[in-house]
């Protein structure tokens, strides 16, 4: 029985990562179709389509924070490693260790991103 489990850890594992993939893949392609469609069916009545129009349905505006907002979701990322390794109890300190060294990854990442929001080249006037 044990021998069942050691391979079906695995084998959840990276079948629920497949389908975290596939499922943001088939949403965007979903998406994409959506857009082709509503497209064909104004030139089919006759509308007349735009540039500008064209451009605002091909190429949605960013989100004006969105560097901002990734940076902060890769620091939260970052302090629920860490919260993870201190909350083992492990009198060694070799989870908290391993823990932190695997959030100093997430924690970069999200400093960086957020100094991209704080000096990048912004759009709007504020």
């Amino acid at each position: 029985m044990e021998m069942m489990e050691d391979v079906l850890v695995p084998i959840a594992f990276f079948g629920t990562i497949a389908l975290v993939f596939w499922l943001f893949v088939f949403f965007g392609h979903r998406g994409r179709a959506e857009k082709q469609q509503t497209i064909r069916l104004a030139l089919e009545k006759g509308a007349e389509l735009t540039p500008e129009l064209m451009k605002s349905i091909s190429e949605p505006e960013p989100p004006k924070n969105r560097d901002l907002r990734n940076g902060l979701v890769w620091l939260a990322l970052a302090v629920g490693l860490a919260l993870c390794g201190w909350a083992v109890p492990d009198p060694s300190g070799y989870t908290l260790r391993g823990c932190l060294a695997g959030a100093a990854f997430p924690f970069s990442i999200g400093i960086a991103y957020i100094i991209m929001w704080r000096y990048g080249v912004r759009t709007d006037k504020v």
